[in-house]
């Protein structure tokens, strides 16, 4: 059975923005940005999905212990961390639609932390707001077959993926099939979802927006619950992808790409005849004069031809 949502105007606006954001990476030859952004994200990524959950560490003690060195503070706190950092290194090796890779993965972040890690709750569980019961999860005898329905629909339904990634994130919360661990796990398995669409999601760090409108976040989980449709998260979650991309796209350098990597890229998406401002296209955010001197550089080289002079110069590859 399809979990029910609705694809309203705003969902189809905000998946319009992240795909042109999507473009804009590609443009920037951002697929896989530099190594600085990469490891400054991860580290954002992993502070901020377990802050959610009360960890206390701050992201100086996170990023000491990615570089392996010691840190006084909870050992609770500093095994998640640990837990955290070898499930984000093995991220791209878990199969997205295979459940059982799901079980492993919540293994690796809940190992030494509950005896059950990587095996499905075996009790029922309700979540508390104060004193208050805010949602009571489905009985734990249906937990393996409606995850068995939700892997069976993001693997099989032809809706967006990135919605999709949006309604399996809010479904997985619902059914809580963990007795801990849900919230990470939903985060983590939500990007994982998303590198299908776009290998920049490895290295953009979501969570760390969903951190800061942490109360909106659980709000929109709860209204979701109330509607008996996931359409507001969904609409939350792409407008929380939307703003993350384009934050990264923002703190990247286009000036750190390279003439080699400026140019091949340029070569191979220009056909026929262009000039400096196609060049420029291609190459969003380098300067005019950057622009001159890689085509100059290609020229002397024998990589392109030209044709005319000043602003009227046209500029071919040579095959």
């Amino acid at each position: 059975m399809k979990p029910p949502y609705d694809i309203t105007n705003r969902i189809l606006l905000l998946y319009g923005q992240i795909t042109e954001a999507l473009g804009s990476c590609k443009s920037l030859l951002l697929m896989k940005p530099e190594a600085r952004l990469r490891k400054q994200n991860r580290i954002k990524t992993i502070h901020s999905s377990l802050a959610i959950e009360g960890n206390t560490l701050d992201i100086d003690h996170v990023t000491a212990l990615i570089e392996n060195t010691r840190v006084v503070g909870p050992k609770k706190d500093i095994l998640e961390v640990q837990n955290a950092v070898r499930a984000y290194d093995q991220l791209a090796e878990f199969d997205p639609y295979a459940a059982n890779d799901f079980l492993k993965a919540h293994k690796v972040l809940m190992d030494g932390l509950v005896e059950s890690a990587g095996r499905y709750r075996k009790k029922h569980v309700g979540i508390l707001k104060g004193s208050e019961v805010q949602h009571v999860a489905p009985g734990y005898a249906m937990v393996p077959g409606l995850m068995k329905d939700l892997f069976s629909y993001i693997k099989k339904d032809t809706d967006i993926d990135i919605i999709k990634s949006c309604v399996f994130h809010y479904e997985m919360e619902f059914i809580h099939p963990f007795e801990d661990g849900n919230g990470r796990l939903g985060r983590f398995w939500q990007t994982r979802l998303l590198m299908e669409v776009n290998p920049i999601f490895e290295y953009v760090p979501i969570e760390e927006t969903i951190k800061n409108n942490q109360e909106q976040y659980y709000k929109t989980l709860a209204e979701a619950d109330h509607t008996g449709k996931s359409t507001i998260f969904i609409e939350f979650m792409l407008e929380t992808i939307n703003k993350t991309l384009r934050r990264t796209i923002d703190e990247s350098n286009p000036g750190t790409i390279d003439y080699q990597k400026r140019t091949e890229f340029a070569l191979a998406a220009l056909e026929g005849w262009f000039d400096r401002k196609d060049y420029m296209k291609i190459n969003k955010g380098i300067s005019t004069a950057t622009a001159s001197r890689d085509l100059k550089q290609l020229l002397l080289e024998g990589k392109i031809e030209s044709t005319g002079g000043g602003r009227m110069t046209k500029y071919k590859r040579k095959l």
